[in-house]
């Protein structure tokens, strides 16, 4: 069965973006965007809210044409535009390239895209990762943490329904500064 994976980038103490919602702070350099791309190269479908899909979408389509974009940029957006994404949007009637509207609720999507064939899922955007996270369909937690404190924002992880124990699986620093934690559900194995 495909996991499930919420993976983001946050400051030292918790946020994903700053006050006024820029996320300038997450700017990885070649080691750290070509582990990222590893990592997202084991995945084929991205779940995103409006606003992370409306981001992504803005950049990432024509990112491999410009002759002037680093290696791993290319990388990633190759890796990007080859995904299937599912777009949860109380207010958009229309997504382009490899997206589609989500159908039906979150639980019921998630079981769909679990036992179809396929690589991992990725959960993208801390609002719809927080119903995620409160329905228990999360399997890994990938958390890229800058060495920054932002002092306020969006943080990855809102209120929760109920406490998560984790367990950590893997770390893995950078020369930058930044750390990778990635972690399961202590009460599932995957």
């Amino acid at each position: 069965m495909r996991k499930v994976i919420y993976s983001m980038q946050m400051s030292h103490d918790g946020y994903i973006e700053d006050a006024s919602g820029s996320i300038g702070f997450t700017n990885p350099d070649r080691e750290l965007h070509e582990y990222v791309n590893a990592l997202e190269a084991k995945a084929d479908t991205h779940i995103y809210g409006r606003r992370l899909y409306e981001v992504m979408n803005g950049f990432w389509p024509t990112a491999e044409d410009d002759p002037d974009a680093a290696p791993e940029i290319v990388e990633y957006a190759r890796i990007w535009n080859a995904l299937d994404k599912v777009v949860f949007s109380r207010t958009l009637k229309s997504v382009e390239g490899r997206a589609r509207l989500a159908e039906s609720d979150i639980a019921s999507e998630v079981a769909k895209l679990k036992v179809a064939s396929g690589k991992e899922i990725s959960v993208g955007g801390a609002t719809l990762a927080q119903s995620f996270i409160d329905l228990d369909l999360i399997d890994e937690y990938r958390v890229i943490v800058y060495p920054t404190l932002l002092g306020g924002g969006k943080p990855m992880f809102g209120s929760l329904a109920r406490q998560v124990d984790l367990t950590l699986v893997e770390s893995r620093s950078f020369a930058s500064g930044v750390v990778v934690l990635i972690y399961r559900p202590t009460n599932r194995e995957v």
